[in-house]
């Protein structure tokens, strides 16, 4: 029993608890250097705080730097030789093609072909499945008003028929600018789009009186986007379509 007071012991017990005490008093306190809490479900901008709330937001044919507002107003200069050495990859110099995309990026700074046509795309699907599911209000901030209307009455009158339309958007083969214009102030672009779809148009019954629900059927459309270059407004609308069958 002495043993437990042996002053040896009894130096050894107080040094345990003079450490116990300093990690206590340690533990538990924030410096203001951590890191925050990692969350394996969140995008990676997200983990400094930095989500730009833009997570839905998907690229229409209109790829330059805009500023808070949406506008071109930061978007850089590009210089001369650069511009055409972006062109003349997508149209032979000399061409009307070249000199018509180079008119338009001469007006539009934020212009190029290979985004443009990426954009376009990403419209074509959106477009095609709007109107397969009958969705105007998806239609509206996409088309031209002209266009806008021929797809609206379409709707209308597959709806009086009581039809529906079940479409699966395959993907896009191919799309290419086949022509340009810059009409005044107006820039408009034609692409050429090779795509896939599965598409039956159904009756009242069920019953399929169009297309095929089991086949891939090949699509070439050709459409053109247009944008006034004189506004701020950077979006591009579908202002006419055309079926090279």
């Amino acid at each position: 029993m002495n043993e437990i007071f042996d002053p040896l012991n009894l130096l050894l017990l107080g040094l345990a608890v003079f450490i116990l005490f300093r990690l206590r008093s340690v533990l538990g306190k924030r410096t203001g250097e951590e890191r925050p809490p990692f969350d394996p479900y969140s995008k990676p901008e997200q983990q400094n705080g930095q989500a730009n709330g833009q997570d839905n937001v998907i690229p229409l044919p209109h790829q330059g730097q805009q500023s808070p507002d949406g506008y071109d107003d930061m978007a850089p200069a590009r210089q001369e030789e650069d511009g055409e050495v972006v062109i003349d990859k997508v149209a032979p110099a000399g061409s009307a093609l070249n000199n018509a995309l180079k008119q338009i990026l001469s007006v539009d700074r934020s212009f190029e072909p290979e985004p443009f046509i990426q954009g376009a795309k990403a419209a074509y699907e959106m477009i095609v499945m709007a109107f397969a599911d009958g969705d105007k209000k998806a239609l509206k901030n996409l088309l031209s008003r002209d266009v806008f209307e021929g797809f609206s009455a379409a709707i209308d009158d597959r709806e009086k028929r009581g039809e529906t339309i079940e479409s699966t958007f395959v993907g896009i083969d191919k799309a290419e600018i086949v022509e340009a214009a810059l009409k005044d102030t107006t820039a408009q672009v034609t692409v050429r789009i090779h795509s896939q779809l599965i598409s039956a148009t159904r009756d009242k019954g069920g019953e399929v009186v169009d297309g095929d629900p089991a086949k891939v059927t090949e699509v070439i459309d050709i459409w053109t986007f247009a944008r006034d270059t004189a506004t701020r407004d950077p979006n591009w609308k579908l202002v006419a379509t055309e079926s090279a069958e």
